[in-house]
């Protein structure tokens, strides 16, 4: 995600630079301006993949984020102060950026702030979803079940993000074992065979002059597409910077045949479960869509996310507004009616999410069941081809030897 330097103006007066990841640079003017700053300039970050590893070391991950929490719960429901439990978790902690974050906070707490408003200085370690859940859980006066219920909906969201990982794992793995073999092949196994052809002054099949033609390209030639891949892949960044671009590249990724649905299931996963658990944390409607809108990762269906928060504001049942967007599958726009209805949405939401994760999951169970063995199929069509095309020669020789 591409990440942005912001100066904007804080409630108490103060002008401060921060670094912010987002997908877009009008989403993030909106989402801080949602949260109370005044935004003077926002520019993209140059050289982000020269810093990327870096930026990431400063992140915490998944696990060691669900294991904070779980000790700052443990915590909270023990009855210490926060001032002390801060103490208790920096104590306990190696030094690093994520602890002098830690180390500010507890200042700010000391200075008189709420836990929510110290996080939210903090947007690299601590999520808008998770300050906003922080915020409603201080509001209750339950901060430890709001907690609770964040790490629940965190275990599921890492859940299925591992799975779509995991799926997509062995394909790739399948695919970069064929791609190495074949350049192997092509460099040093074929042109022995054509050396000894040359000497031997023989006529070749066809196939095996294709062979060999395309194994000189690829010799002699090979900085060709590896300065075209590197340029294509420039381009291709450059282009994806743009809200143009990336909109038009969100578009076509929704249209094409079993990744389309794949990545529209879940998005709608990821949205129905975040704006579950928002409100289940007691946000209301609108500010629980708008901090859920980003959890579509696609500014096709973000844009029709914003005009049905928009409907809402004027009125518009949540069901209808959603149905109006044109993407919502006719079972979660029924379920989602019956939730206003009887009053259980959160409950609906949550069901909506469970089902669609549970396509995510039978999808990509589909997916790799069908991809393994066409590429098994293509790997082994295309080496045959290989060894075939460099041993016909031989068996020529051999037949007009004997």
């Amino acid at each position: 995600m591409p990440s942005f330097v912001c100066k904007i103006g804080t409630a108490d007066g103060r002008v401060v630079e921060k670094e912010f990841d987002s997908t877009s640079k009008e989403q993030l003017k909106e989402n801080l301006q949602e949260q109370g700053f005044y935004v003077f300039k926002i520019r993209r970050k140059s050289f982000q993949l020269l810093s990327a590893g870096e930026r990431q070391t400063g992140r915490l991950s998944g696990r060691r984020f669900l294991s904070f929490n779980q000790e700052l719960l443990v915590l909270l429901r023990s009855g210490l102060p926060v001032v002390q439990i801060l103490d208790t978790l920096i104590g306990q902690m190696e030094a690093g950026s994520f602890r002098d974050a830690l180390t500010d906070i507890r200042e700010d707490i000391k200075s008189g702030s709420v836990l929510s408003d110290a996080f939210v200085k903090f947007p690299r370690f601590f999520p808008p979803l998770y300050v906003a859940a922080v915020k409603a859980g201080e509001k209750t006066g339950d901060l430890p079940e709001t907690l609770s219920r964040f790490m629940q909906y965190q275990k599921r969201v890492e859940a299925i993000r591992a799975k779509v990982k995991s799926a997509s794992f062995y394909p790739l793995l399948l695919t970069s074992a064929a791609v190495l073999v074949v350049i192997f092949l092509m460099l040093f196994v074929v042109p022995t065979f054509t050396q000894i052809y040359t000497d031997a002054n023989v006529e070749l099949p066809l196939m095996t002059r294709i062979l060999m033609a395309f194994s000189a390209l690829v010799k002699n030639y090979w900085f060709l597409p590896v300065f075209a891949g590197v340029g294509g892949g420039i381009s291709a960044r450059m282009l994806l910077r743009t809200s143009r671009g990336k909109l038009k590249l969100d578009k076509t990724i929704l249209v094409l045949p079993f990744l389309g649905r794949l990545k529209l299931d879940y998005a709608l996963s990821g949205f129905c479960r975040t704006l579950g658990t928002t409100l289940a944390s007691g946000t209301p409607l609108v500010p629980a869509m708008q901090m859920s809108r980003g959890t579509l990762n696609n500014l096709s269906l973000e844009k029709e996310m914003v005009q049905a928060i928009r409907r809402v504001e004027e009125g518009t049942s949540l069901s209808d507004s959603l149905e109006r967007t044109g993407f919502f599958p006719s079972l979660a726009l029924r379920m989602v009616s019956v939730g206003e209805t009887s009053g259980s949405l959160t409950d609906m939401l949550n069901d909506v999410a469970d089902y669609y994760e549970a396509e995510v999951e039978h999808r990509l169970t589909r997916l790799t069941t069908l991809i393994e063995p066409i590429l098994m199929v293509t790997m082994g069509v295309l080496i045959a081809f290989i060894i075939v095309a460099m041993y016909i020669p031989i068996f020529q020789l051999a037949g007009t030897v004997g």
